[in-house]
């Protein structure tokens, strides 16, 4: 199924009211040359949705935690202390460390990631990665979609991570071991006040989203039971 086909299929499933998928991917070319980055990328990635073009490198990239998990840049020796003793978020900075090095995180040898919104794809080419930006409603039929032709007690994931994290590096990591995981995220506290108070995110690696592609026509979004989703995410019900 080519990008085109895709997202007519997905404003059937989920309306035309629900935000369009992001394409991610690293690239030695930048599909946006210009790209401005407040020191955290969350809110630049959100604006993809809405039409805007992305493209990250180590230049643009300013947050420490971000430099990691785009993988441009090692984890800064501040990370893990920063982590734990200001923010709180793991009890120790040895906690910090121990995690990061348990997600296999490999410095990009290409110099941009890239962000753009699927209908602006003539083909899947070097996508790397689809990211979500999702209300319950439209996780509800994500998941459910998911979980259609998986059994596997970890289909559907969601660990700990920054923003960043869960948009980028878990679903970019499983692509390139081939895994079938898609990860839930947009937890961070930190990140959240960038994006809509009822979104979260739904992360697919391409090797997952290609057996997912297939799977989308047969799968429950086109039935009686996601109708009356379908219907409230598009505001026709309350």
């Amino acid at each position: 199924m080519r990008p085109q086909e895709f997202v007519e299929r997905f404003y059937q499933a989920f309306s035309d009211k629900a935000p369009l998928p992001i394409a991610v991917w690293y690239s030695n070319e930048a599909v946006e040359r210009e790209s401005r980055v407040p020191r955290c990328m969350i809110g630049a990635i959100r604006k993809v949705c809405g039409g805007q073009a992305l493209s990250l490198s180590n230049e643009n990239v300013q947050c420490g935690g971000g430099g990691l998990y785009t993988a441009f840049r090692p984890m800064p020796e501040r990370v893990p202390l920063f982590v734990a003793d200001t923010e709180h978020y793991k009890r120790t900075p040895e906690m910090v460390r121990e995690y990061v090095q348990s997600l296999d995180i490999e410095l990009s040898s290409k110099p941009y990631l890239n962000f753009v919104s699927v209908d602006k794809l003539e083909d899947w080419g070097e996508t790397e990665a689809i990211l979500f930006f999702a209300t319950p409603d439209i996780l509800s039929g994500l998941c459910t979609w998911a979980y259609y032709d998986n059994n596997a007690t970890d289909a559907v994931v969601s660990q700990f991570a920054s923003g960043c994290a869960s948009a980028v590096t878990f679903a970019t990591v499983e692509n390139r071991k081939g895994g079938n995981r898609c990860f839930l995220g947009m937890f961070d506290p930190s990140a959240r006040p960038l994006v809509p108070k009822n979104e979260l995110t739904f992360a697919v690696p391409m090797s997952r989203f290609r057996q997912m592609l297939a799977t989308m026509p047969d799968s429950a979004l086109y039935q009686k039971a996601f109708s009356a989703v379908r219907r409230r995410i598009n505001g026709e019900i309350g």
